[in-house]
């Protein structure tokens, strides 16, 4: 009986579509580590202090927001404060509410519930640069003519003399 030759693998199907973006998955798994613990917006977190004020923001922040099942709104913030914060968040509640829903762009929360407990500090603020330039660095700046653009060269030679590695777009 003769053998019959193997057979060759199908050719992989051409891809039908364009590549999404980065930008548009990192929503949806971000979203939905929100959601697991009780977050479905990410902006209270992002935009807490402008919520609450950069005093405040030192000494608070948002735990979850928990919604009634099946409802968009009429919800309640749940805020970790420090001992000395709580009552003075009180006295504010109404602003808060207001602003945080302005945020969301409907009314979403109702109430508050503030926990006391630890909240954790922000990182602290980089130092800033030396601005230690290198004397050849400095010697060829003085060669460009136009003082502004040797202002501006200077202060970049200044950023980047006192930073460590690539330089950050912010």
């Amino acid at each position: 009986m003769p053998k019959t030759p193997p057979a060759e693998p199908p050719a992989p199907k051409p891809r039908v579509g364009r590549a999404r973006p980065i930008a548009d998955l990192v929503g949806d798994i971000g979203g939905q580590a929100f959601r697991r613990f009780g977050f479905t917006h990410a902006a209270l977190i992002e935009r807490w202090p402008e919520i609450v004020g950069p005093a405040f923001a030192r000494h608070c922040r948002p735990l979850r927001l928990r919604l009634p099942r099946g409802e968009k709104s009429g919800g309640t913030l749940a805020i970790a404060a420090t001992s000395a914060v709580a009552p003075m968040l009180r006295h504010v509640e109404a602003q808060l509410i207001e602003r945080a829903n302005r945020i969301l762009g409907h009314a979403a929360i109702a109430r508050l519930a503030i926990e006391q407990g630890e909240v954790m500090a922000p990182p602290p603020a980089p130092p800033p640069p030396d601005g230690v330039i290198a004397d050849a660095t400095r010697s060829t700046l003085k060669d460009i003519a136009d003082p502004e653009l040797r202002a501006t060269l200077e202060s970049l030679a200044q950023a980047l003399a006192g930073s460590s590695g690539p330089p950050r777009i912010r």
